[in-house]
C-alpha cells in the first residue's frame, strides 16, 4: 500500500464532506419536511438514498473521490491499489455502517485508533471491503479508463 491517509487528513476530509453535502442535504430534507429532526424515518428516506447513491457512486465514477477526500488530496483504492467499483464501495458503506451501528460507535472509535496507529492506516471498513486511502493521484491508465 503506498502512501496511506493518516488519521488527520481523513478527518478533514470528512468535515469538509459534512459540510459541502450533509449541510445542504439537510437543509434541503428541511424544505421538503419542514422538519429538522423528523421522527418518522419516511420522511427522510430519500435523503439517505442520495446519501448512499453519493458514497457509493461518486467513488467509482471519479477516481475513488468524494468532495472532501477530493479537496483534502486522498481517495480510496482497492488494497492492491486499483479503482474501486460498486461491490466494493457497497461493502465499505453498507456492511461498514452496519458494523458501526450495531456497536452503538465502539467500532467507529476503534477505527480511528487503527487510521491512526496502524502502518497502514486501514480502518474497519477498508478491511471489511479491502480498500485503503491514499494521497497518490490516478495512474494515467486510470484516468483514461474513465
Amino acid at each position: 500500500m503506498k502512501s496511506p491517509a493518516g488519521f488527520w487528513i481523513r478527518l478533514g476530509a470528512a468535515l469538509l464532506d459534512g459540510l459541502i453535502i450533509g449541510i445542504p442535504l439537510a437543509f434541503l430534507s428541511y424544505l421538503v419536511t419542514g422538519d429538522l429532526n423528523s421522527s418518522n424515518p419516511g420522511d427522510t428516506w430519500w435523503v439517505n438514498g442520495l446519501s448512499l447513491l453519493y458514497a457509493v457512486l461518486l467513488p467509482v465514477r471519479w477516481h475513488g473521490y468524494v468532495v472532501g477526500k477530493k479537496l483534502a488530496g486522498i481517495r480510496i483504492v482497492k488494497a492492491d491499489g486499483s479503482a474501486v467499483n460498486v461491490g466494493t464501495m457497497l461493502l465499505r458503506v453498507l456492511v461498514g455502517g452496519l458494523v458501526y451501528g450495531i456497536t452503538f460507535g465502539a467500532a467507529l472509535i476503534a477505527s480511528a485508533i487503527m487510521v491512526a496507529a496502524r502502518a497502514d492506516k486501514r480502518s474497519l471498513h477498508d478491511l471489511i471491503a479491502g480498500t485503503y486511502v491514499t494521497s497518490l493521484p490516478p495512474a494515467a491508465n486510470e484516468e483514461l479508463n474513465h
